[in-house]
């Protein structure tokens, strides 16, 4: 069903995948929008196993289209190096695919909340637990179950992990 990497050579491991999403900070969420046009947001996420959490409003575009599709995908950029003398840059991205849906559980939710929260706020819990705590009523959480992953690099930064370096 998913495509295999033209370049597999230049493939993420599953586990180079998970430590990108892990450590990233922002994404974009690709949704089927309004009238068959593609719907690219950025937001903030958290990965945890085999599931993204994401918060939003209680209504808007995103929710609208994975109403009508729960099908999405969503990138994360791990490294972006623009190397001009190269006219390239050396890059890691990770591509994920899977189904959303809105967490309608009250505990789902509030556990969701908190792995957001732990990691945008790290540190002493009490101020955390209490923004939480208020916010839990305001906002919507929407799950990413991951269905298939994959991440690739440049290849001067695959040639760098075999003892190689960058080719000039």
């Amino acid at each position: 069903m998913f495509r295999e990497m033209r370049r597999g050579g230049q493939a993420l491991s599953a586990a180079e995948c998970a430590a990108a999403l892990e450590a990233g900070t922002s994404g974009v969420l690709a949704v089927s929008g309004d009238g068959g046009y593609p719907y690219a947001v950025p937001l903030s996420y958290v990965f945890c196993g085999d599931r993204l959490f994401f918060h939003c409003a209680k209504s808007g575009h995103k929710l609208d289209a994975i109403a009508r599709c729960d099908k999405v995908s969503f990138c994360v950029i791990d490294r972006d190096s623009v190397v001009p003398e190269k006219f390239t840059t050396y890059f890691r991205s990770v591509i994920v695919f899977g189904r959303a849906r809105v967490l309608g559980d009250e505990a789902e939710k509030r556990r969701a909340l908190e792995l957001l929260a732990e990691k945008y706020a790290p540190g002493p819990g009490e101020a955390r637990r209490l923004e939480v705590e208020k916010e839990l009523p305001r906002v919507c959480i929407v799950e990413l179950s991951v269905e298939h992953m994959t991440g690739k690099e440049a290849v001067e930064l695959v040639r760098e992990k075999r003892g190689g370096g960058p080719k000039a």
